[in-house]
């Protein structure tokens, strides 16, 4: 999931987040409401937003989700630019971006 930090808010581009489906399985829907259940903001057209007093519970949901073997690396893995320093709060859930595949200009 692409992901950058302003100020002290994380924030998880849109287009990445987990999104919810009536039909869908429901381990992706779980991820989707327990993920949406902490987050500042959380909406369809606009990056999910995280502050920073709840990080260490995201990462230890994104591992829980990532250990229970439905959900693939990428779904739950935060990818940052390599200019972005990643918070040890999050390290163990993060990555850095291929710069060739971060085609995205951010506002940041």
């Amino acid at each position: 999931m692409r992901a950058w930090i302003q100020g002290s808010v994380l924030y998880i581009h849109e287009d990445d987040a987990p999104t919810y489906r009536k039909t869908g399985g429901m381990v992706r829907n779980s991820y989707f409401w327990a993920l949406k259940s902490i987050a500042a903001r959380a909406r369809r057209d606009r990056p999910w937003e995280f502050e920073a007093e709840i990080w260490p519970a995201l990462q230890r949901m994104l591992i829980s989700f990532w250990e229970s073997g439905y959900l693939g690396l990428s779904e739950v893995q935060l990818s940052f630019r390599a200019d972005q320093p990643i918070p040890e709060s999050l390290r163990l859930v993060s990555t850095y971006l291929d710069p060739s595949t971060d085609t995205e200009d951010r506002e940041n």
